[in-house]
């Protein structure tokens, strides 16, 4: 008896290792008991969830141009590197940033696809009253919910900025050869985050939180971070990890529900609404191959290479300048 106890015991704890392992905690809602508080303004949505906005900028009743920011993975609202009030009053510029579902103080959404993200950017809109058309930018993954936008929305675009948007590497119609060199080119943690994220997203939480092969997602591994982004990434994921970044991982690497090389234009015949797409040479993180390919196919959309740039190459002042100067003069301004 007493062995047949220990057995079934040693059989229970294995059983809530693995589920303690592989199953997220259920998420911490902000303004709920034991949440994290409510800061900042929020809106009431279709579905009964809160979104989490922030406004920046001049001020929306004399504004020439009205952007929704859409930000990165692990980022969230306040991640604006392109925030300058400087240049934002040069070209008459408001900006909203907003929280994804499940980031900073939006409610998480275990629904979300990229195209309710673009519902939720539309209700957006119309709750700011800020008009029937509104120009959306988007950086990093961001980039993928501007795809959404042109696909989802565009009768509701003035323009779009692209900002080195996120690459899905199983978008059909990407070349096999270009998608094997791009996977060449990354880190061997981010490959296979990538390939969990696509084939076996229900290891993503146990990947992101083990310790066996590498250090826990205490710290974003993608890139080295200052303390600035460290509280950045504290903010983002507050609700729980796997809510926020996570799930944006599986989202955006996961089977999309159409193919951005599929869009036509979505400005044709009016050369005043343009598409602007710009990229880093040296972007150890979206590799710019795939870039290229993608701005080739898509003749319509109008590219700017960073010959040197990186990743983060508009946190430079100048190109911030180059970029914000896009919506008032549609032409090329840097090159490849």
């Amino acid at each position: 008896m007493l062995r047949q106890g220990l057995g079934l015991a040693l059989i229970m704890l294995i059983v809530i290792w693995l589920y303690e392992s592989f199953v997220p905690p259920p998420p911490k809602i902000c303004g709920t008991p034991g949440g994290p508080p409510v800061t900042g303004p929020r809106i009431l949505l279709r579905d009964g969830r809160h979104l989490s906005y922030k406004e920046y900028g001049v001020p929306k009743h004399i504004a020439k141009f009205k952007i929704i920011f859409l930000h990165g993975h692990s980022t969230n609202k306040k991640d604006t590197f392109l925030a300058s009030q400087g240049l934002f009053a040069e070209f008459q510029v408001y900006i909203v940033g907003f929280d994804r579902p499940g980031y900073g103080e939006s409610d998480p959404d275990s629904r979300r696809t990229v195209k309710s993200t673009i519902l939720d950017v539309e209700e957006l809109v119309d709750h700011l009253e800020l008009g029937q058309k509104i120009h959306v930018m988007g950086y990093s993954a961001g980039g993928f919910y501007v795809w959404g936008c042109l696909k989802y929305i565009p009768h509701r675009l003035e323009g779009a900025i692209l900002i080195a948007p996120g690459v899905n590497f199983w978008w059909p119609q990407l070349p096999s050869s270009l998608v094997e060199e791009a996977f060449h080119q990354q880190s061997s943690w981010s490959l296979w985050n990538y390939l969990i994220a696509h084939y076996s997203p229900w290891l993503m939480y146990w990947w992101n939180t083990q310790n066996y092969f590498e250090p826990k997602m205490s710290k974003y591994r993608l890139t080295e971070l200052d303390p600035d982004e460290e509280n950045l990434l504290d903010y983002s994921t507050q609700q729980g990890l796997y809510e926020s970044y996570l799930r944006d991982e599986i989202i955006t690497f996961g089977e999309w529900e159409f193919e951005p090389l599929d869009l036509e234009d979505a400005f044709v015949g009016d050369e005043s609404l343009v598409v602007h797409l710009w990229q880093g040479g040296n972007d150890s993180v979206v590799p710019v191959v795939l870039q290229r390919y993608i701005v080739e196919r898509l003749s319509w959309v109008h590219y700017h290479e960073v010959p040197n740039g990186g990743h983060k190459f508009a946190l430079d002042d100048i190109i911030k300048h180059q970029i914000f100067k896009t919506l008032v003069v549609n032409e090329p301004i840097v090159s490849a």
